[in-house]
């Protein structure tokens, strides 16, 4: 039932989550037996003998926290609530609303007897905030914390294959120290990942690192304790075809070794191969402690891109062009929990399916096996440590401190992670202070200093990876980092200004993006979040971002200075409606593969890349000739291309009727050598002599033909449409047109309103235009007549009602509103349809029915973004209509003969109000004005 509503309408999001809740409520009852997420959470740290608890839990809402002096613990009360674990409640997946800041959650476990002789634990993957565990009533303990894993032991109480009662209490009441992130997208709150119990040996492994050390095939190994061993323990390690016996000492917690790798088999983005691991710790008395991990042999560092002095990161050596997408790791129904594997694995396969290589999870501690599926499928990953939202006084600095050394102790071991980021915006940084007798936050030096101390502090957990302070924005600044990033979100036409500017002050010793008193040194440059979402007035609701998508990559690929950038999003959220996915996973369409063959998104993630800089579209005259510039940026080692590939060049677009024509086809050859970064010589173009809108196809191929990238840049004609024009058939024609603005009647149920001075008129609900063609004579000797005009649906957004609209909405804590209020929104072309049904009528008589399949916007409304101004407000960019054309009947012919006039009626009829918009050459997809062509005999 949820399905269907996700694929089949499009509800306001609050109609949208009640419905959503209900019917998940609804699926959940029917199938309460099912396990959610049976599979072992931790792929990297699994013991062979183990209980998934995942499913239906009894549950009880605890709101005035009266639970522990009434014993609930003991079974004192009946739980009135099932939850389905470990979605957290509130999420429509948990079957339970979100009711209070304290809940309980009980259910019976059975031990089994083959676990006599070992230590039994119940471990919990994370649970928010507070989490306090009773088995048949006693306390085993309490835990503070809300993204990593924590366990309790059992094996004292346990009555062995006999029913015993654990009782949860998790306390989530909001205090401003803990990690909150963005939960308002949809709140963490209780048990949201897999809790198990597992058998451990007498002794046992609290943790298992590998470091890797390609340089010297080898890699190191750390044993980690609970506590210092009471005797002398042996580790035996199965690690790349061989075993090997080590000694833990008697009071010592940890042991670290190196292990040679021959034959190192890497792990890379194309090859991503794991090393499978098996440890046994025993003291050759009581039950060893077994458990399997993995680790990927690789290197993460930084060195200079070949041929320049620019720092990348680079993996095994080797310089990655870095091209991520910022990842809310949110799911509509789950919330902070996917409701499968599967789906966590098609994540990453959105993400490599498109040309990335690498996400960042972002301000939230992702699911290991999330984690686990960018390490088998080669997906790089920036990690996140969570913001708290109050200031950072002692506890917070306690708690941001805590869980760091718990997810570098969890995540150790997963390749696929590369950096970490401690703090983000410098959310939760700032002190209220008064200064000249007003309050204001300040990111105080003492605060600075710790941020540094806690780089340091990460540095020295994990030697392996690189460490982020702060992923700067907003005026602050970088004190001691690894990387230099910074954040920004401009419209298309502002990124060439704003690369050149970054491209001149970074360098070592620059005080840019740095904090008084650090400086940059020798750090890779990463536009760490990029965009357009906030860079218009208001952000941008949803609206193609193809657009000025392809000026940003156009624009960062003359800048090789700058490693590397990082999209905000791969996939919307509650209030970020600008992902490359819906928030359902559904499909966004780009348009790219209808501007030139073959193209598509991949094409502007491609490390062959050929730029034609920011100017993606240019108003040209009829015949003028220009100079297009070129910019190679190849970031590949690749040698099996040669030294020249070949540009193919074609030149087509459409006419003033909207016809499809070809213009020019040439080639050019194009020099190749690994890695080069160069301007190429300008390509010389002579535009057609006509009205249209012309498209330069540009397709790189490599000796055998094949096709290693695509680009397109667009030319407008500007000039009077044609009044007569020589139709294909050798016939002439005589063209009538009218501006949409210039209607002689309109009227609609729901509204009427134009776009940019009428460059295109709207019309909402069920009703009409109508447009009045003057004939400067009567026409006889017609052979045929037809109309032709570029038309789409037209739903009506929030934006266009007639309403207060909310204001002061606090995004970052998940504030929601529809993502059509915002006053620049225009749906981007998605899965889900808005269509209108046309009736055309001229002089009154009936000429034809259209179907508008869709109210569209995406890079082929090359004309709605040509002639947006200069300013942080859209209107309607990107949308388009479909070119229409419909045959004038004899009748109507006739009464022109007398009167003069073809009077065109576009009628939406009551039965499908979908609206109708009208398009004009300066607006769409199409040079077209409403257009008469009468053709003589």
């Amino acid at each position: 039932m949820s399905s269907y509503l996700l694929h089949h309408s499009k509800p306001n999001f609050r109609v949208w989550i009640n419905t959503l809740f209900i019917c998940c409520s609804i699926s959940f009852a029917l199938s309460a037996q099912s396990i959610p997420l049976p599979e072992h959470p931790r792929p990297d740290f699994e013991r062979p003998d183990w209980v998934n608890l995942n499913g239906s839990w009894a549950f009880e809402f605890d709101k005035n926290d009266q639970g522990v002096a009434q014993k609930w613990m003991n079974g004192a009360r009946k739980f009135s609530k099932t939850i389905n674990v470990p979605f957290p409640w509130g999420a429509p997946l948990s079957g339970v609303a979100d009711e209070a800041d304290i809940a309980w959650y009980q259910r019976e476990i059975k031990v089994p007897a083959a676990w006599k002789g070992k230590r039994a634990f119940l471990t919990i993957g994370a649970s928010d905030w507070e989490t306090t565990v009773y088995l048949d009533g006693k306390e085993l303990g309490k835990h503070q914390g809300g993204y990593t894993p924590f366990s309790f032991e059992l094996t004292s109480f346990l009555k062995y294959d006999s029913p015993q009662r654990i009782s949860i209490r998790v306390d989530d009441k909001r205090r401003q120290f803990t990690l909150y992130g963005k939960q308002g997208y949809g709140n963490a709150r209780g048990i949201w990942q897999t809790i198990y119990l597992e058998a451990r040996g007498q002794n046992h492994l609290d943790a298992l690192h590998f470091s890797p050390d390609i340089d010297n095939k080898k890699v190191a190994v750390t044993a980690y304790l609970p506590a210092a061993a009471s005797s002398d323990l042996q580790l035996e390690l199965k690690l790349a075809g061989k075993t090997s016996s080590h000694k833990i000492a008697a009071g010592s917690s940890s042991l670290t070794f190196d292990v040679a790798i021959e034959n190192q088999h890497l792990w890379t983005l194309e090859d991503p191969y794991l090393y499978e691991v098996e440890a046994k710790l025993g003291d050759g008395k009581g039950a060893a402690d077994v458990l399997k991990s993995y680790f990927g042999q690789r290197k993460i560092s930084v060195v200079d891109l070949p041929g320049t002095e620019y720092p990348y990161i680079a993996l095994n050596n080797e310089p990655v062009y870095l091209q991520l997408a910022l990842d809310q790791s949110y799911h509509p129904e789950g919330f902070y929990t996917f409701p499968s594997d599967e789906f966590m694995k098609e994540e990453i396969l959105l993400a490599r399916g498109i040309g990335l290589n690498g996400i960042r999870t972002h301000i939230k501690v992702d699911i290991p096996r999330k984690l686990y599926w960018a390490d088998k499928l080669g997906v790089l990953v920036m990690s996140d440590l969570p913001n708290f939202w109050g200031e950072p006084d002692a506890n917070a600095q306690k708690e941001s401190e805590y869980t760091l050394r718990q997810m570098l102790k969890r995540d150790f071991n997963h390749p696929a992670i590369f950096s970490w980021i401690t703090f983000n915006e410098t959310w939760g940084l700032t002190t209220k202070v008064e200064e000249n007798g007003k309050q204001q936050s300040k990111y105080l030096p003492e605060t600075q200093k710790w941020v540094a101390s806690v780089y340091r502090l990460a540095k020295q957990l994990d030697p392996t990876r690189l460490v982020e302070d702060n992923s700067i924005c907003c005026g602050r600044g970088h004190t001691e980092t690894d990387i230099n990033s910074w954040h920004e979100y401009l419209p298309g036409w502002a990124w060439e200004e704003h690369l050149k500017n970054i491209d001149a002050n970074t360098y070592p010793g620059s005080k840019h993006h740095f904090e008084a008193g650090y400086v940059q040194g020798r750090q890779p440059n990463i536009n760490s979040e990029c965009g357009n979402v906030w860079g218009y007035d208001g952000s941008t609701g949803d609206v193609d971002w193809s657009w000025d998508y392809h000026r940003m990559m156009n624009t960062f690929r003359k800048y090789p200075k700058i490693a590397g950038w990082l999209y905000t999003e791969h996939h919307d959220v509650i209030n970020e409606w600008n992902g490359y996915w819906k928030f359902d996973r559904t499909n966004k369409y780009t348009g790219l593969e209808e501007m030139v063959e073959g193209m598509s998104l991949n094409d502007l993630h491609s490390m062959i890349y050929i730029s034609t800089g920011n100017e993606i579209s240019k108003t040209v005259q009829p015949g003028e000739s220009v100079k297009i510039p070129l910019y190679a940026s190849f970031y590949t080692n690749r040698t099996d291309l040669g030294k020249i590939l070949t540009l193919q060049i074609k030149l087509y677009g459409y006419d003033a009727l909207g016809q499809k024509k070809t213009w020019m086809t040439t080639q050019r050859s194009v020099p190749y050598t690994p890695w080069m970064q160069k301007q190429l010589d300008s390509l010389d173009l002579q535009l057609p002599n006509e009205k249209g809108i012309a498209h330069l196809s540009l397709t790189l191929q490599d000796a055998l033909g094949n096709d290693l990238h695509h680009n397109v840049m667009s030319f407008v004609v500007e000039t009077p449409a044609p009044k007569v024009m020589t139709l294909p058939n050798g016939k002439s024609a005589q063209l009538l047109t009218v501006a949409p603005k210039d209607f002689s009647a309109a009227q609609w149920t729901k509204k009427q309103w134009n776009i940019l001075d009428g460059l295109k008129v709207n019309g909402a609900g069920s009703g009409f235009f109508e447009y009045t063609f003057k004939m400067a004579e009567k026409p006889t000797g017609t052979e045929a007549a037809t109309f032709i005009a570029e038309l789409g649906a037209k739903q009506l957004l929030v934006k266009d009602m007639d309403k207060e609209m909310a204001k002061n909405v606090d995004y970052m804590l998940g504030g929601k509103v529809d993502p059509s209020q915002n006053p620049n929104a225009y749906p981007m072309t998605d899965e889900y349809l808005s269509p209108s049904t046309v009736n055309v009528t001229v002089n009154g008589v009936f000429a034809g029915r259209v179907d508008l399949a869709d109210d569209p916007a995406d890079h082929r409304g090359v004309l709605s973004w040509h002639y947006q101004p200069k300013v942080r407000k859209l209107q309607e960019a990107g949308s388009y209509g479909y070119r229409v054309a419909v045959n004038i009947p004899p009748q109507a012919l006739n009464i022109a003969k007398v009167s003069g006039e073809l009077v065109v009626r576009l009628e939406v009829p009551e039965a499908m109000p979908g609206g109708l918009a009208v398009y004009g050459d300066k607006f769409g997809r199409y040079p077209l004005n409403p257009t008469v062509v009468l053709v003589k005999e």
